[in-house]
């Protein structure tokens, strides 16, 4: 399945910083008609408002809170592609006092509000042609790292509810991608010590557009996660997406 961003109207969580910024501002390069900008505060947004030209719309989504999702849902009806970037981070051992608080607070916004998600936007994507879900996930749902360890977590949890979903939108035929990032530099990166290895956001966002408009379900878009796929990509290609085309 090809999905092109052109004349297409998108919707992208966590859109005023980081890799969803540079999103915004990569589908509008490649023609989106209309991009809404899924802010936690109205006041987030200006910036990209006036980066849009008219573009831009910003709608009030945390992931934390059903409601709005399902407001923003209701809201935006002509919404053909939803990029599901919003995410949280917390530098958190299996051993630490703040294990469980942790835990709690990424499977929230992670876990739950990758599928509070699904479920509010697969109705839209259906009415409007069936469309394409995006779910930003990220290299430790496939490999756990100590000190990130309930964010690596969560990030597991979402990337198998990402198959689920894709599974379940399958018959509306809606295309889902699931993103595998390592280090990008961003605030979360710049947070937790790692910027110096860490590429730029448009590597992300460039990579959910080639994904798209070749039909790929996994990328791994920067220098860490191609090391990543090329030793993964074997049994993502025969087990995951069931395609048998692994090498």
């Amino acid at each position: 399945m090809s999905f092109q961003v052109a004349d297409r109207v998108v919707l992208v969580t966590g859109a005023n910083r980081g890799i969803g910024k540079s999103i915004v501002e990569t589908f509008l390069a490649h023609g989106a008609k209309k991009v809404y900008a899924g802010v936690r505060e109205l006041s987030k947004a200006k910036e990209l408002v006036e980066l849009g030209h008219g573009k831009v719309v910003p709608i009030v989504i945390d992931l934390a809170d059903r409601t709005t999702i399902d407001q923003a849902a209701a809201e935006a009806q002509d919404v053909e592609l939803v990029v599901n970037n919003a995410g949280i981070a917390r530098t958190t051992s299996i051993f630490s006092e703040q294990v469980y608080e942790s835990l709690d607070e990424e499977l929230k916004v992670n876990l739950y509000g990758v599928i509070a998600m699904a479920r509010a936007f697969a109705p839209v994507l259906k009415a409007n042609g069936g469309g394409a879900f995006v779910q930003l996930n990220s290299v430790v749902s496939i490999k756990s790292f100590g000190d990130f360890a309930t964010y690596s977590a969560s990030k597991a949890a979402a990337y198998s509810v990402t198959q689920a979903i894709r599974d379940g939108l399958s018959a509306q035929g809606t295309f889902v991608v699931s993103v595998h990032p390592g280090p990008i530099a961003t605030d979360m990166a710049a947070a937790v010590g790692l910027l110096e290895i860490a590429d730029p956001p448009a590597v992300v966002s460039e990579g959910i557009v080639e994904a798209l408009s070749q039909g790929q379900f996994h990328v791994f878009p920067d220098k860490m996660a191609k090391q990543f796929w090329g030793v993964y990509e074997n049994y993502a290609r025969n087990i995951v997406e069931g395609t048998g085309t692994g090498e």
